[in-house]
């Protein structure tokens, strides 16, 4: 399949969309964040006291920012890539603790859990193409 650049194209109609399909996972993780806060704690950076204040805080922010994307908030793009890697710690933790036992589910999937890590890098580019459209200020 040929990509079409240029106003319409396959291109354009993916940073199109990547703003609100990060804004759908944003808001579905940020409940999963509050309504199941314990597999999201044993991620958490042993460094940080407190752990499950810090995924509550990190799901009310991936609701905000979901709910930014979502309506076309000029401040979203930026705000998403920044909790984006705000949390990139916590993915390298599941992926150094993966294969030990010590998580639960596919987080303790050691491809599961690396392959985690890098993907940091396509959801930080979807935020950011929410500043290249419309937007509402």
């Amino acid at each position: 399949m040929q990509v079409k650049r240029g106003r319409g194209g396959l291109l354009d109609r993916v940073r199109g969309a990547a703003p609100h399909a990060l804004g759908v996972l944003f808001v579905a993780s940020g409940v999963l964040h509050l309504a199941a806060p314990g597999p999201f704690q044993a991620i958490m950076p042993r460094s940080l006291p407190a752990p499950r204040a810090w995924v509550h805080g990190s799901g009310a922010a991936e609701l905000v920012c979901g709910a930014g994307l979502l309506t076309r908030r000029a401040w979203a793009g930026p705000a998403s890539a920044a909790l984006l890697l705000a949390v990139w710690p916590a993915n390298v933790r599941m992926a150094l603790d993966s294969g030990t036992g010590r998580l639960r589910g596919p987080a303790d999937n050691r491809l599961v859990a690396w392959g985690r890590v890098p993907l940091q890098v396509p959801l930080v580019w979807a935020a950011l193409q929410a500043r290249r459209g419309d937007r509402k200020d």
